[in-house]
């Protein structure tokens, strides 16, 4: 049961944010709209850290210097799945007017929710990987840091879920239209999370790869996305002190309920 709803809460936490678009009226303000990239930014990587890299180094403590390896080796497959899924899925990023990746047909509505469901789906996986983790009791994990990040997974996922609504709603969407597809988006997130708690579950020993992995993905998107989208054009400061917050407040969920 704490699996399970380990695994929902992020979805929940889109599913609210993405209620905003029924309570404003015009597209979010563009220093609230830096400031929550900026926060999800700190979120992403203070997990990534604390949760992820950390604990898959302490997995193989005994290992002495070699005890990177497999920190390196799967953070650089994170990097390289997110980079290689980039490239093959249409997708297109809020703000743009250029789709990304091969041509396709599909309507803006569509390579919009592309685009964030390429987002979601490392928070996904490093949801799962942490609870796999703290079933098997490796690398200091604990079934209360697994609910931390799921927690600082949640939280951040608010504010997304507003800064995807609202676009949606920008599109010509409906209302109902816009929060479904909102939602909708952050679906992948529970899913991809029991794909990993049931894989790691049959491999074990790479483990530590798998948390490396959903480390990289997760810095994948924070370097070529969030990062780039909340410091371009005015009050790029503002995510700034986004940033600094999320990082401060995943760092303590971690440190306190770890």
């Amino acid at each position: 049961m704490s699996l399970f709803l380990g695994l929902l809460i992020p979805l929940l936490g889109t599913m609210l944010g993405s209620a905003f678009v029924f309570f404003m009226k015009d597209e979010m303000p563009e220093r609230v709209q830096k400031t929550l990239l900026g926060f999800a930014s700190g979120v992403m990587v203070a997990a990534s850290v604390w949760s992820l890299l950390i604990p898959a180094m302490e997995m193989e403590e005994g290992q002495g210097a070699f005890s990177v390896v497999p920190a390196s080796v799967g953070f650089l497959l994170g990097i390289g799945f997110l980079l290689l899924l980039d490239e093959l899925t249409p997708h297109l990023h809020l703000g743009s007017s250029s789709p990304e990746g091969p041509r396709s047909k599909l309507s803006r509505t569509a390579m919009l929710a592309l685009a964030v469901t390429i987002h979601n789906l490392p928070e996904g996986m490093a949801v799962g990987v942490v609870f796999a983790g703290a079933e098997q009791g490796v690398g200091g994990l604990s079934l209360a840091s697994a609910v931390a990040v799921s927690l600082g997974i949640a939280i951040q996922n608010v504010p997304e879920g507003a800064i995807i609504s609202m676009p949606m709603r920008a599109e010509g969407n409906s209302r109902w239209r816009s929060f479904l597809i909102g939602s909708l988006s952050g679906a992948v997130e529970p899913i991809g999370g029991l794909a990993v708690v049931l894989l790691a579950s049959l491999l074990t020993p790479v483990l530590p790869y798998m948390l490396a992995f959903a480390a990289g993905a997760m810095f994948y998107v924070v370097v070529e996305e969030l990062i780039p989208e909340a410091s371009s054009g005015k009050h790029s400061n503002l995510s700034t002190i986004g940033f600094a917050v999320g990082f401060v407040l995943m760092m303590v969920l971690d440190v306190v309920m770890g």
